[in-house]
């Protein structure tokens, strides 16, 4: 190929091309692009295919009783796509900007690119509400199929051969281990399995000095997709590239860095495309509460990750998980001992995958791979760019014919694998014996000529191999997945909670009031999942501020505040305008019933917003914020039981000897004296164990900073005025002084009428914006029932829009002396931002593509990736 610059000393000469074999001159263009196209659409068939058949001999959704709800696919998945359906059909409260569902009205932006822009999540809204679990598998099947399509694609821009022999090796990509391990139960990490090929294919376009504008939107695609696990295979992608540029022959250093430089400005222009993404995560995780502290282990033994390339089931020991097939396997352990393939390519690739293995396990390389912080869960959730890259190596052993001895000598390596981890726990020695020796005559009869009756036996022995080993190993996986204990699906979308749903539409009455699903809990995400507007919300960019706000007032929360709860007090159902909702019926999560109160109104305004005097209660706050005084907090006396000694701010409970939960159920009784007739609660956030009395029996299960109780109910006041509390708990435990309120409802009545006399004549809210008509001579501030986060913006009878104020943690705008109407927006912060960076990078993107259509087809080179030796058709 002729060099493109006109000084033949700055000559920069394309990677070498392999030479085609004869007989497969390129043929016509329609007849082409169906043969280009048929190798993909194999790969995609047999991938989606075996993953199905695993599920139905597991007996999963959609196949099978078995519930695939599981850890966060239950508690956020389905409930957010149930979410994106309501989106779709205009039935959601609020829109892409704000969620006035969940929380008591959080941002949703960040959990949209977070958690729902995979392309195939927009299938939910193609199927009744009441099947969101179904499109949700569909993201997951889906991701599935066109990650092995694209990596076919790709392995043929690696080396040139085989399009059948790519889609089955492409398919031990598609259903690696990681995939039933990890991905499948976090659909939106699914799309990394799609991002890695695309981002590569995108780099090989650099190296071919061709098409720069759709590489660019190739890395956009797979950046906008999911940011998280795309930068995970972009960085896998540069270490590709770095390898192929450095093992390439013939080629001058400056045309090297000329590809690396293409490929530096496509990844960044790609990037800035799908900014607002980031921008908006950012912002959003900067200002989320911070999630629970988990360090780094050490890594698992060496013969413990060896075995994750084995197919089998999760083994003893946490670690990647790699298997990609027994062919696959083959070929890798093959390829070292290929002599037609380049010692220099071979042992850069081996150094690759290698260097990649080590970094898994060393916690300085992990932070890398997770956007510099350690995983709340798994560490290894980029396993599968490991996996990809071993497909790679597979297809180069394969592409360049290796010799029976050298495949023998791969088969040697992998049996001597399979005996080191025999007792590692894992249920892969069988399948090695069943699947090794087929796989190996296959790939024999195909590495050396023979008849087209031979190679199509060995292509019908290879394809059953795949198909079934692909189908053992998502069987394996997810049913060892299914054998732990905490691996428990949730109720979603079935009978109880579509009743559930019924029983708060009938009763809706937003923005008037809110419908709260309650403590009642089918998913973490009730809110998202069955409707109401209530306090219930589990996500990584829930905003520290709603987190401290609704603990700060009596409701409860988990994992340290990343999961917040509904208030289950009278006082904290007032407050933020509970009209109805639905109470669990205890010990059977799946039946409940529903309440109702009279609540304020969502807007109140007061004259003055009065300031803490010092550290305060719940009730204190609560108080404040309702206005005036409602509750009682008697002091506690230790009464009998357990002997409690003083300690600051309250008393130390010894616990059961031993540890552990009380067997007799004895703790200590505490008494106080409250007004007959008065409602008893309590509130200790970090209590664990049982709180009884009055005729109740409620559960506490506080760990400080981590689960925190919300302001419970016990019952009436007797005639005597005397209150006895029985706290029992596991271990050692603080009781508050101030731990039990006694609460007028006579009170808490009149102070709710007083906030309702003042209330707004008219209140919408909809979309990120709500608007108040405010009653004449309304002064002082007007306080939401609404945590307030960065981001609102409020104007006041139409004045200059301003950042509001908070009182107690809720949203509060000043009204001056007096105003008749108020209106509020909120725009995500980073957004702004991200646009800008977007429309930045497309000038660059069109002048590009204006430069591309201009040049001649003889100035556009293209090159391969690999030099020299036989390739494989």
């Amino acid at each position: 190929m002729a060099p493109t610059s006109a000084t033949p000393q700055e000559a920069v000469r394309p990677l070498e091309v392999a030479r085609p074999l004869p007989g497969s001159e390129r043929p016509a263009p329609a007849r082409g692009a169906l043969r280009r196209a048929a190798a993909p659409a194999l790969a995609a068939a047999l991938s989606m295919g075996a993953y199905c058949l695993a599920l139905a001999l597991y007996g999963g959704y959609p196949f099978g009783p078995r519930s695939r709800a599981v850890n966060d696919l239950g508690n956020q998945f389905v409930p957010l796509h149930a979410r994106l359906w309501d989106l779709l059909h205009g039935t959601a409260d609020g829109d892409l900007f704000f969620n006035w569902s969940s929380g008591y009205g959080v941002p949703f932006l960040p959990d949209f690119f977070g958690y729902l822009t995979n392309p195939f999540s927009l299938l939910v809204g193609l199927f009744p509400r009441a099947l969101a679990d179904l499109p949700v598998f569909l993201v997951t099947l889906g991701c599935v199929g066109l990650g092995a399509a694209s990596m076919t694609v790709l392995l043929g821009r690696l080396r040139p051969g085989s399009g059948v022999l790519r889609a089955l090796l492409s398919v031990g990509y598609g259903l690696c281990a990681w995939v039933p391990a990890d991905g499948g139960a976090d659909p939106m990490w699914m799309w990394g399995l799609v991002a890695l090929p695309l981002t590569g294919i995108a780099a090989d376009r650099c190296l071919r000095r061709t098409r720069w504008p759709s590489g660019t939107l190739l890395v956009a695609l797979a950046w906008a997709g999911n940011f998280y696990t795309a930068a995970m295979a972009t960085l896998a992608t540069a270490l590709v590239l770095v390898v192929r540029l450095l093992t390439a022959d013939r080629t001058p250093w400056r045309g090297r860095l000329r590809a690396l430089a293409r490929a530096v400005s496509m990844a960044l222009t790609g990037i800035l495309l799908a900014a607002p993404a980031l921008t908006v995560t950012f912002a959003a995780a900067r200002a989320a509460q911070p999630a629970p502290a988990v360090s780094y282990d050490g890594a698992p033994p060496l013969l413990a990750q060896l075995t994750q390339l084995l197919p089998g089931d999760r083994g003893q020991v946490p670690a990647p998980h790699l298997a990609i097939g027994v062919p696959g396997l083959l070929l890798v352990a093959a390829f070292p001992f290929v002599r037609a393939v380049p010692p220099r390519v071979r042992a850069g690739w081996c150094v690759l995958a290698a260097a990649v293995a080590v970094s898994f396990v060393q916690e300085p390389t992990i932070l890398l791979w997770h956007g510099f912080a350690l995983p709340n869960g798994s560490p290894y959730r980029a396993a599968f760019v490991l996996s990809g890259i071993l497909v790679m190596i597979s297809w180069l052993a394969l592409a360049h014919r290796p010799r029976p001895r050298e495949l023998a000598a791969g088969a040697a390596l992998v049996a001597l694998l399979g005996w080191l981890c025999r007792e590692q726990g894992t249920a892969g020695a069988w399948p090695l014996a069943a699947a090794g020796l087929p796989a190996l005559l296959a790939l024999c009869a195909w590495a050396v000529p023979g008849t087209a009756r031979t190679r199509a036996a060995a292509t019908a022995a290879l394809t059953g191999t795949v198909l079934l080993g692909s189908a053992y190993t998502v069987w394996s996986v997810t049913a060892a997945r299914g054998r732990i204990a905490w691996f428990q699906p949730k109720i979603t979308l079935s009978g109880p909670s579509l009743a559930a749903r019924e029983a708060l539409r009938a009763r809706a009455d937003w923005p008037r009031t809110r419908t709260d699903p309650g403590p009642h809990e089918f998913a973490d995400n009730d809110p998202l999942l069955i409707g109401g507007q209530g306090g219930a919300y589990y996500s990584s960019f829930l905003p520290a501020a709603t987190a401290r706000t609704l603990r700060g007032l009596g409701a409860g929360w988990y994992m340290r505040g990343r999961h917040t709860l509904s208030f289950e007090d009278p006082v904290g159902r007032a407050l933020m305008g509970v009209g109805s909702g639905l109470d669990p019926v205890p010990g059977d999560r799946a039946r409940f019933v529903v309440r109702t109160g009279r609540p304020a109104p969502l807007l109140t305004v007061r004259d003055v917003l009065p300031r803490p005097a010092g550290p305060e209660s719940v009730f204190a706050r609560q108080e404040r914020v309702l206005g005036t005084a409602v509750y009682e907090v008697p002091r506690l006396t230790p009464a009998a039981g357990s002997a409690a000694r003083p300690e600051r701010g309250g008393w130390r409970l010894p616990g059961p000897r031993g540890g552990g939960a009380d067997p007799d159920g004895a703790g200590t009784v505490f008494t106080a004296r409250c007004t007959p007739g008065s409602t008893v609660v309590w509130s200790a956030p970090w209590f664990s164990g049982e709180v009884s009395g009055l005729g109740a029996r409620t559960e506490g299960l506080g760990r400080r900073d981590v689960t925190a109780n919300p302001v419970r109910v016990l019952g009436p006041v007797p005639a005597d005025g005397t209150v006895a509390v029985r706290f029992s708990g596991r271990g050692p435990q603080h009781v508050p002084g101030r731990a039990v309120g006694c609460l007028s409802g006579r009170r808490l009545a009149a102070a709710v009428d007083v906030l309702r006399a003042r209330g707004p004549v008219e209140f919408t809210a909809g979309g990120h914006r709500l608007t108040a008509r405010l009653r004449p001579g309304s002064r002082g501030s007007a306080v939401l029932a609404l945590p307030a986060v960065a981001g609102w913006t409020c104007a006041v009878d139409g004045g200059p829009p301003r950042p509001p104020d908070a009182f107690a943690g809720l949203l509060a705008v000043p009204l001056g002396r007096g105003a008749g109407r108020l209106t509020c927006s909120y725009l995500p912060p980073g957004l702004p931002t991200g646009l800008a960076a977007s429309l930045a990078a497309v000038p660059a993107l069109a002048a590009a593509a204006v430069r591309g259509r201009r040049r001649r087809p003889a100035d556009r080179a293209e090159p391969p990736p690999d030099p020299g030796g036989k390739v494989c058709s």
